[in-house]
């Protein structure tokens, strides 16, 4: 923690200058990113030894992982039990919710793998909401392009402008699944107008919500439909331990772990889909997270393994506005829809130092800087900067009850009234920007294995910007759960096991990399799971 100013002090700064006067960023944003921004950071990166994608930069946590042996040997799926199905969607979040539904109503037997409970996932956390240029103002091509500059140009365009289509068509099909918006004031006598706001980066106002929960109220409605949903076989807490292949090299499912019974259960399928989230689980960079607690980049892990290719697996979001205090809410979320409403992020001295509406890599890497160089706000141990939402109520009276109910409860809970008093934050480890390279119907490039959501690469370039992730889960959710149902009709699976792994383990030999490190993590090591004392107990 570096220098700073107390809170007290700073309260009292504040105080005196409200509304905060504004200092200029000064650094330009490449200078300000390679300077502060996380990823940066020296010894950050190193290059992936091993794979497909072997020589591309990595962040060292995650290369662990990715260099690792299995879980699973020959051994620990002879005589397991045998599910079958046409396809295998892993993941219970957003994403392998909508892959499996949409593969369902294609008419494929479905196996919903989940490694806690339907809907345990990142998109239930995902507050600010969803884009999709639906105002008259707005255009397809402004989103895509938006997309684009957001992430330093460095995105698939065929996966954005595949993403900026079917946005329309998403928010139809969310609102026919049942699916709430916020309409705008005064609309209702007209049938109601969805209410749409201005995301940071953006150049025009297309962002959707429901309040300031807007992924729950996603991902109810997703998971009513899943549960009501014919053709949906649903394993919870079967978290996936190794994929399966064939005797061609094609995978033909995986291997799942009953946590209830403590075995191994096979799922065989003809076209499997990964949906398992991201990593922020793995604390990159030693910051606390939003993530929720599966998301340990276990997708990534078994589809490297596999041969997928991997993209941008360097780049990670530290969401600006994480809870630095209380501590023990360290790096929950204070959702954007407070900046994108109006919220000022002020520093020790009373003064506003960024646009709140740059783009989440821009905000986040000012907000350390502010800290770094003493402008920041100390309490205890903790330093930040202020969220001012007192500032935001003087404005726009009633908003913290009306539309932001999520930030004044995270308030209630942390002890203070956010009409009053401003919420201390830092950046939290919000989002994994790369993953498995993929084409615009989620195909991975290695045969009967596709992939939908944050586990894929290549839609958010080196930065993710707001609300494309809840648009993603349910664009590409779609496509791949279509392409996974007509793929699973022509191709079955045979001779499956673990075929991939000799291989696999030859070439971790090779390069002198240990094969007593074993992944996926499936858990956080404070979890107090230990998946050979699991196997253990079942033996």
């Amino acid at each position: 923690m570096s220098g700073g100013i107390p809170h007290a002090e700073a309260l009292a700064a504040w105080r005196a200058r409200m509304p905060a006067p504004a200092r200029a960023l000064a650094l330009p944003v490449p200078e300000l990113l390679d300077c502060f921004h996380p990823d940066h950071r020296p010894g950050a990166i190193v290059p992936l030894r091993v794979g497909a994608s072997a020589g591309l930069p990595c962040r060292v946590e995650l290369a662990a992982l990715l260099q690792s042996d299995s879980l699973v040997e020959d051994v620990d799926i002879a005589g397991a039990p045998l599910l079958d199905a046409d396809v295998l969607v892993i993941g219970g979040g957003g994403a392998g919710c909508v892959a499996a539904l949409t593969a369902a109503r294609a008419g494929a037997r479905v196996i919903l793998a989940t490694k806690l409970r339907l809907g345990d996932s990142n998109t239930v956390m995902a507050e600010g909401g969803i884009q999709a240029a639906i105002g008259d103002e707005d255009s397809l091509q402004r989103h895509f392009e938006d997309t684009l500059r957001a992430g330093h140009f460095m995105a698939d365009k065929a996966l954005v402008a595949a993403l900026a289509s079917d946005g329309p068509g998403v928010i139809r099909w969310l609102i026919q699944e049942g699916m709430s918006f916020d309409l705008a004031e005064g609309s209702e006598r007209m049938g109601g107008s969805l209410l749409r706001r201005k995301p940071g980066g953006a150049t025009a106002a297309r962002l959707l919500s429901y309040r300031d929960f807007t992924g729950l109220e996603m991902m109810r409605a997703l998971r009513e439909a899943v549960l009501l949903q014919p053709g949906i076989t649903l394993l919870d807490r079967h978290p996936a331990l190794e994929l399966l292949t064939d005797d061609r090299g094609r995978c033909a499912g995986a291997a799942l772990h009953d946590l209830a019974q403590g075995r191994t259960v096979l799922a065989r399928a003809g076209a499997t889909v990964l949906a398992t989230g991201g990593a922020g689980r793995l604390h990159i960079a030693g910051f606390p997270t939003s993530n929720h607690y599966g998301a340990t980049a276990d997708g990534v892990v078994l589809a490297y393994r596999l041969g997928a290719a991997l993209r941008e697996v360097d780049s990670f979001q530290y969401h600006p506005t994480g809870i630095a205090w209380p501590p023990h809410m360290e790096g929950q979320l204070v959702s954007e829809s407070a900046r994108a409403s109006g919220a000022a992020l002020v520093n020790g001295l009373g003064e506003r130092f960024v646009d709140e509406l740059s783009t989440r890599d821009v905000v986040a890497a000012a907000i350390l800087r502010e800290i770094a160089e003493g402008r920041g706000i100390l309490r205890g141990d903790r330093a930040g900067v202020f969220l001012d939402t007192p500032g935001l109520e003087r404005e726009k009276p009633g908003i913290l009850g009306r539309s932001l109910t999520t930030l004044a409860h995270l308030a209630q809970r942390a002890g203070f009234d956010a009409a009053a008093e401003p919420f201390l934050i830092h950046p939290t480890l919000h989002y994994q920007n790369g993953g498995v390279a993929i084409d615009p119907d989620g195909w991975s490039g290695v045969p009967g294995l596709l992939c939908a959501g944050e586990v894929t690469g290549g839609l958010h370039g080196r930065n993710r910007m707001m609300g494309n992730a809840l648009l993603e889960l349910v664009a590409f959710g779609r496509r791949a759960g279509h392409a996974a149902a007509t793929d699973a009709r022509v191709e079955r699976p045979r001779n499956i096991g673990l075929n991939h792994l000799a291989d696999w383990r030859r070439a971790l030999i090779a390069q002198d990399l240990p094969l007593t490190l074993k992944a996926p993590m499936i858990f956080p090591p404070y979890g107090n799971f230990n998946m050979a004392t699991e196997r253990g107990k079942a033996a």
